[in-house]
């Protein structure tokens, strides 16, 4: 597959010297290659969702909506399609990428609401003959810049409210993984927006900052690791954008001594190795609480060894590999920090190789398990396939050591108690909750909420936080005296 840039309605060949090698993770070949746009390219993008902004805006709402309705039916008749060219580009099981499509149906689903969503407000005589009136208009352009590890879902999050709300739209996948956009916004074309509305720019840092700094892209999401987190969203702020900014993760998970523990082994393995553990609601690190600490180490680590690690589009395979060989080096590199930091490694997922997939980046699940309260591994995001254990005597002790991190994700608790849910969930430093949950993703209808350095903004993703963020308020305050009629 050529990648291509889309812009104002045509397939257009960026003229570059660079680019970049799109390997599938699990075999090690080459997929594609990525071309890495210009600010120039990034101008072109955004001077067509310029120009389009102003008749896409005068579109009705319930008019708009539709071109939201066929999308949504296009993407779900080719799920299979899209699936499949997530786990070549990305390394996902095949289950794990036609899972991500349905969260990406739904907030097409949910944006459709749009003419409720956006709704204004209004109040009759707030002085005699005086009404005070609150109606939403879209920002403008906009913009995301997606990550690797759900090149189909993590844009719309966004995309669908912006475009529902009468905004005009520049995506810049990942470089690591442009096929699933590339193919998503061929059903885009055939859903027949009009020019401009929704353009593609594939590249890396030179078109981000190309984003960053344009004058006429007046809000920018994203969605990756804290540095670059920070650093979209002072340099965005900087040009006066809106910024919605999405960080790392270090996501813990309380284990109670009456905790299930069948079934919390069994959804703490799923989250914790899920998609090899690359996702920012992956669970990081467990904390077990008195005595369950015996029986949920023995379980977890017969979880870790059992599972099966393949190329993703192979039957029976619960496990991809990493994205690429750097990722591969950094995590085993972190197994090591581990080690001489005190951890001990009962089961140790280094040195994988899988028969006929010599070349992938594979790591198999593995256990970290004592890690030492204070140590650089037990504050730093691994993304990958490896779950830090470690132990604390009451369930106040356990809360204290989940906020003393500097994440605010996801947190989660395996418990009976209905007395130490509520406690958890009410003292707990994260913008996302799970009581029994691995994952604790919220549906398209509440935002994908983020705390402390998991987040920078202020409106999150989905739902109403989307709402808010492509749109702004305009007040507006009117007289129309009396004698002003008789005179026509």
């Amino acid at each position: 597959m050529e990648i291509l840039n889309y812009i104002n309605g045509e397939w257009i060949k960026p003229n570059v010297k660079e680019y970049f090698d799109v390997i599938n993770p699990a075999t090690g070949k080459v997929i594609t290659k990525t071309p890495l746009s210009t600010k120039a390219d990034v101008d072109a993008a955004a001077k067509a969702a310029s120009d389009a902004f102003q008749s896409w805006r005068r579109v009705p709402v319930n008019d708009r909506v539709q071109y939201l309705f066929k999308l949504r039916d296009l993407m779900r008749s080719n799920h299979d399609e899209i699936a499949k060219l997530i786990t070549d580009e990305a390394g996902k099981t095949f289950e794990e990428a036609k899972a991500e499509m349905v969260r990406a149906f739904e907030n097409i689903e949910v944006a459709c609401g749009m003419p409720m969503m956006m709704k204004g407000d209004f109040v009759e005589d707030i002085a005699t003959g005086i009404d005070e009136i609150m109606i939403r208009q879209p920002v403008g352009v906009c913009a995301t810049i997606a990550p690797f590890n759900f090149p189909g879902m993590i844009p719309f999050w966004y995309l669908p409210y912006a475009l529902a709300a009468g905004n005009t739209y520049v995506i810049k996948p990942s470089e690591k993984v442009p096929t699933t956009m590339q193919f998503i916004m061929k059903l885009i074309e055939q859903v027949g927006f009009p020019k401009g509305v929704v353009n593609l720019v594939n590249g890396a840092k030179d078109a981000v900052d190309g984003i960053l700094e344009h004058p006429s892209i007046r809000a920018v999401t994203f969605v990756g690791s804290t540095n670059v987190a920070k650093y979209i969203y002072a340099t965005a702020a900087a040009h006066g954008k809106r910024v919605q900014a999405q960080g790392g993760a270090k996501n813990p998970v309380i284990v109670m001594p009456d905790a299930d523990m069948d079934m919390a082994t069994k959804i703490i393995a799923d989250s914790a190795f899920g998609c090899a553990g690359q996702r920012c609601l992956a669970v990081s690190f467990a904390v077990t609480v008195d005595s369950a600490r015996n029986t949920f180490t023995e379980a977890i680590c017969d979880a870790a060894s059992t599972r099966t690690v393949g190329y993703g589009m192979d039957s029976g395979i619960q496990m991809g590999p990493v994205i690429n060989a750097a990722s591969l080096t950094r995590v085993e590199s972190l197994i090591g920090l581990g080690v001489k930091e005190g951890a001990t490694v009962p089961v140790d997922g280094r040195g994988t190789s899988v028969k006929g997939y010599e070349s992938g980046n594979f790591v198999r699940p593995t256990i970290l398990a004592d890690v030492p309260r204070g140590s650089e591994i037990a504050k730093t995001e691994i993304f990958g396939p490896v779950l830090s254990l470690m132990h604390v005597n009451t369930v106040e002790d356990a809360i204290e050591l989940v906020n003393s991190g500097q994440y605010g994700n996801q947190a989660s608790l395996f418990t009976s108690s209905g007395s130490a849910a509520r406690k958890f969930r009410s003292e707990v430093e994260a913008g996302n909750i799970g009581i029994n949950i691995g994952v604790a993703a919220p549906m398209a209808f509440f935002p994908f909420s983020g705390w402390k350095d998991s987040f920078f903004g202020d409106m999150h993703g989905q739902g109403m936080d989307a709402v808010e963020f492509f749109t702004q308020k305009k007040v507006v305050v009117e007289r129309w005296p009396k004698e002003w009629s008789r005179k026509f």
